[in-house]
């Protein structure tokens, strides 16, 4: 069985999107910023990336998915990453509301969970079998599992941003034991990996 990891984008203030999200803005004002390396420095990130995109199951919250809100879903949205998204896997969309499957190029297919953080693990680590499964935001839904101490593996991935605002990583987790293992920057982002666990004692 592989590992839970997380790998998210975040300001030095620590947030993970800036404020006012909407569907013309999806990462809130400024919150594109924190994601300049994955694109101007693609060649020197190319590790990093490979990591992000290597999971053999995801999971993310509804507001990442999409704009939808309240128990109406648009049909014809299936995400903000075109026809062929860039997981190639499948993906668990955790909502309250539910939603028939959604079957992209490439192999993605996002499956709407209803019933919580647990099932939506235990149906994304059956997907996954021996790789990882990767929990992909926003920070709600890794707030709710680094809370519940399902994260293995954090991998932050520090923009020299301030925000000012937005979604915040870290709230309501409780007391976390971060070991860092892992550091590596660039003038865009410094990677940095951390063992999760919880303190001893």
């Amino acid at each position: 069985m592989g590992k839970v990891t997380c790998d998210i984008g975040i300001s030095v203030d620590g947030f993970v999107a800036g404020p006012d999200q909407c569907l013309d803005k999806p990462l809130g004002e400024g919150g594109e910023r924190l994601h300049r390396w994955m694109f101007e420095e693609a060649e020197a990130g190319a590790e990093e990336i490979a990591k992000i995109t290597s999971a053999g199951a995801y999971i993310m919250g509804r507001h990442m998915f999409g704009p939808d809100r309240g128990p109406s879903w648009n049909p014809d949205w299936t995400g903000w990453w075109g026809e062929e998204p860039p997981y190639h896997a499948p993906v668990f969309v955790l909502t309250h509301h539910p939603r028939e499957s959604v079957v992209m190029k490439g192999g993605t297919t996002f499956h709407f969970v209803t019933d919580g953080i647990e099932p939506a693990l235990a149906l994304a680590r059956d997907a996954a079998g021996d790789r990882d499964v990767s929990i992909a935001g926003g920070a709600s839904t890794v707030n709710q599992y680094l809370a519940a101490g399902r994260i293995e593996e954090l991998r932050l991935h520090v923009a020299p941003v301030v925000l000012g605002g937005g979604e915040r990583l870290f709230e309501d987790v409780g007391d976390l034991a971060l070991e860092p293992v892992g550091v590596t920057q660039t003038p865009m982002v410094t990677h940095v990996t951390y063992q999760v666990g919880r303190p001893r004692g």
